[in-house]
């Protein structure tokens, strides 16, 4: 008998609760994130749209990358990600160049600018984490920073 043969059996009272609190706090935690990553973007340039702080920090992750790529990585239309980046570029943020390899496509980077206000950014996150842990032991700080990883991985192929 295979493990699809099996069927799934309830969830006990215990399961139920722990799995609704997870749902909870993801709730909270996905909100307050979003507002975080809003402030965040407002730091690196008031213009900013909120989401596009999250834009920024894939394309310094991954630079130089294709806008196909990143709204790939995002699960988003590439018109979406084309009206995103013309913004970022109008900002003096990022830059297109063409592709080597191929010569229709362009590949993404920050501009100095952009990698000077994304750090400012970064330091300004870093010190609000700073304070909202600093009662932590550094081992509950990395035990944190291993399980969200944990969970993200899990996440990264679900299609919403």
């Amino acid at each position: 008998m295979t493990q699809a043969e099996i069927a799934p059996r309830p969830p006990t009272a215990g399961e139920r609760e722990a799995y609704c609190a997870v749902e909870r706090q993801l709730a909270i935690l996905l909100r307050r994130a979003k507002a975080f990553s809003a402030g965040m973007g407002r730091k690196v340039h008031p213009e900013l749209d909120p989401g596009a702080y999250g834009l920024l920090v894939r394309i310094d992750q991954s630079s130089p990358m294709r806008s196909s790529d990143l709204a790939a990585y995002l699960r988003v239309g590439r018109a979406t990600i084309s009206r995103q980046l013309k913004v970022l570029e109008e900002l003096g943020l990022i830059s297109r160049s063409p592709d080597p390899e191929d010569g229709r496509a362009h590949l993404l980077a920050l501009t100095p600018e952009g990698r000077r206000r994304l750090d400012d950014a970064r330091a300004a996150r870093e010190g609000q984490l700073r304070t909202l842990l600093a009662a932590w032991p550094e081992e509950d700080v990395r035990l944190l920073a291993r399980m969200l990883e944990r969970f993200n991985m899990l996440t990264e192929g679900l299609n919403p």
